[in-house]
């Protein structure tokens, strides 16, 4: 399949053709001329990145002059900025920008669709990968320069934790201190080391090369904004500070989960290694408590089994109600409440002054959400229990340093849940909701998975709505799956219905107009989508 759209100024000749219609450019003539109007975007048409089998090719539409009293002002409904994360492996571990023709020509069709810009992950072992202090941001700034050239808009992930898929690790270089210093990951009880991103007990004791954690991640800031000078506040308007595992504000309970087990485990608490003893160690002795500091709870259950299979999460009679319970679960919560707070206050002085929105992500751990103990959230770090908003607080932090809160599970609803899980991502989402509305928190929401389940556009939709609705969202991710015939469709509805325009009556056609029906436009310039051959 090819579709070709070709134009010309000089063109007096109107005509109806079936890929401008596609594309919804529409013709008109008056007493003064022709003058044309994009009145929406679809790709009806299968098309993808290479590894689909398609190949996409765009070149930018040129168009006659438009008389300004004939152009149209769209309005987004519900002023929702709408972003597409690039793939998490669009620049490699080698510093090269994977499939970069693919990727221009997605970004481009992003742009044609109305699409408000791109997030591009930013990794600390790509960057600073062989020694410390040594950056090579050669690959971010080719791919930041095809962002600006596409007319995208940019938001930044700085991402200080590693992946699995695709594999991108942490800096060589620390993983060799690891190697020497095992204490710098987070350990869970049965000594299984998670290398995904540094233990937050270590944030500012120096174990990198003479460094704190924090310093090196100041460090990594301070040359991201010197390197990218020119791009900060205009093309990049967005910077999310990186948390935890996944980027997140968490600890890493899940590692031991199976992704098999239909039911989800509660995760385990991740507070054994060295540094992390050490702290409890000291609070307990702080708070009169010394026995309490030893370790962490003997009763509480391991990674895949339900709440009650353990006396510490059981909904009655449970440890995490008595003083102990209180004492630990004070105490782990909080430590991932200090270590948010020094990593925001970070972001905000290293970018207070650029213009850019600052952001920080939290999960959306909503299994078990209806047992009274709230167990999933317990583990991952949340103090948030049926008696207990855990919450409020960071809501509180997060407007401290003027962040921005973004919120993942946005596709997800409390019907598409077994009820065995006793989950409720609704009911979850709406308690921080409520919590950064109550402290002036701005929320950007996000999708939870690449694949959105039936059903999950319309839940985003129904987020992204109304007094409460979200200023920006971040859908997940391009790639394959994100151009292929099963999702690219029911991705251009989503767009169309976000950002649906409203014309002013003096541009809408005439009858006559309306006529003579979508037209072709003929330049040097056009676009062409065309099926790969195999």
């Amino acid at each position: 399949m090819e579709v070709s759209v070709i134009g010309s100024s000089q063109a007096k000749i109107l005509r109806t053709d079936s890929a401008c219609r596609e594309l919804g450019l529409l013709g008109f003539k008056n007493g003064s001329g022709v003058f044309w109007r994009r009145s929406r975007i679809s790709f009806g048409r299968s098309y993808g990145l290479r590894s689909s089998g398609v190949r996409l090719t765009l070149k930018a539409v040129q168009t006659e002059a438009i008389p300004p009293q004939k152009i149209s002002r769209p309005r987004s409904r519900g002023g929702v900025r709408l972003y597409v994360g690039l793939p998490l492996d669009v620049v490699s571990n080698s510093n090269v920008v994977n499939h970069a023709r693919a990727i221009a020509a997605g970004m481009k069709a992003l742009k044609l669709l109305g699409v408000e810009g791109v997030e591009l992950p930013i990794w600390w072992g790509v960057v600073e990968k062989e020694a410390m202090g040594k950056y090579d941001w050669s690959g971010y700034l080719t791919l930041v320069e095809m962002v600006h050239k596409v007319g995208l808009k940019l938001h930044v992930s700085l991402c200080f934790h590693g992946s699995k898929h695709p594999k991108i690790p942490l800096p060589e270089w620390v993983m060799k201190v690891g190697e020497h210093n095992p204490s710098i990951f987070f350990t869970d009880r049965a000594g299984q080391q998670y290398k995904g991103c540094l233990s937050l007990a270590v944030d500012e004791v120096p174990v990198l090369e003479g460094k704190t954690p924090v310093q090196v991640y100041n460090d990594f800031c301070e040359s991201f904004k010197s390197s990218f000078s020119s791009f900060i506040g205009s093309t990049i308007n967005g910077i999310s500070m990186g948390l935890g595992p996944d980027g997140e504000l968490r600890y890493p309970s899940h590692q031991g989960l199976s992704r098999s087990s239909k039911v989800p485990g509660v995760g385990e608490f991740q507070c054994y290694d060295k540094s992390m003893l050490a702290l409890l160690k000291e609070y307990g002795e702080t708070t009169g408590n010394p026995l309490w500091g030893l370790g962490g709870p003997h009763d509480a259950p391991a990674y895949n089994a339900s709440p009650s299979s353990n006396s510490f999460f059981k909904d009655h009679g449970g440890s995490w109600e008595s003083p102990y319970g209180d004492f630990f679960l004070s105490w782990y919560s909080g430590l991932l409440i200090r270590h948010a707070d020094r990593l925001l206050f970070l972001a905000s002085s290293a970018f207070g002054d650029s213009e850019v929105a600052i952001c920080g992500k939290i999960p959306l751990v909503h299994q078990w959400y209806k047992t009274r103990s709230h167990p999933a959230e317990l583990t991952a770090g949340f103090y948030n229990t049926q008696n207990r908003d855990g919450y409020e607080v960071i809501a509180e932090m997060f407007a401290q340093h003027s962040c921005k809160m973004i919120l993942p599970g946005m596709d997800l609803s409390d019907e598409g849940q077994l009820q065995e899980g006793l989950s409720s991502p609704g009911l979850l989402l709406g308690q921080i909701w409520s919590a950064c509305k109550k402290h002036g928190v701005e929320v950007s929401g996000e999708n939870s998975s690449d694949a959105v389940a039936r059903g999950g556009f319309e839940q985003i939709t129904k987020h992204l709505s109304g007094e409460d609705a979200a200023n920006s969202f971040f859908y997940q991710r391009m790639g394959a799956y994100f151009f292929s015939p099963e999702h690219f469709p029911s991705f251009t509805q989503f767009v169309r219905s976000m950002k649906q325009p409203q014309m002013h009556t003096d541009d809408l056609p005439s009858e006559e107009e309306e006529a003579l029906g979508p037209v072709a436009v003929t330049s040097e310039s056009g676009i062409r989508m065309q099926t790969a051959q195999s």
